[in-house]
């Protein structure tokens, strides 16, 4: 069973930093075969989400409050499962989390993501409507999406 927390980066325990950014590197760099700054600085100030099942780390995302990747839109993003967890709803559990955790920090928000192309129906079940045209972000097509 998964279950999920949300803590600021100085919270995190040097084994979820780890773990964190070893899910990340194995989704987006390895699996994606993209070679791109995955540590970016953005994370001393996000809001961390956690999904573990027992004391693994399967699922993450992290939310950027206004400012720090958009100047009028909080943020979502560096959502990620893990590869062999797919195919059992933990990617909706972990965004209907992040949607909660924002409607408590900052309820009435415009949400802006930079989301895969291949992702826009996941998004659009969630609320989340595509901005424009699509663009590469580190080679992978992306799209902007918001949900109000």
């Amino acid at each position: 069973m998964i279950s999920f927390s949300l803590k600021r980066f100085n919270n995190l325990t040097k084994t979820e930093i780890h773990d964190i950014y070893a899910l990340r590197s194995e989704v987006f760099v390895v699996e994606q075969e993209c070679v791109y700054q995955d540590i970016d600085g953005k994370d001393k100030d996000a809001i961390h989400i956690i999904g573990k099942e027992g004391r693994s780390v399967v699922a993450y995302a992290r939310i950027l409050e206004k400012g720090i990747s958009y100047p009028n839109n909080i943020s979502i993003g560096r959502v990620v499962v893990k590869k062999r967890k797919r195919g059992k709803l933990i990617g909706k559990k972990l965004l209907k989390y992040c949607l909660f955790q924002i409607d408590k920090i900052q309820p009435n928000q415009t949400i802006r993501i930079s989301a895969q192309s291949h992702l826009e129906n996941f998004y659009n079940d969630h609320g989340f409507i595509k901005l424009g045209k699509g663009y590469l972000e580190d080679d992978i097509p992306h799209i902007a999406m918001v949900r109000k």
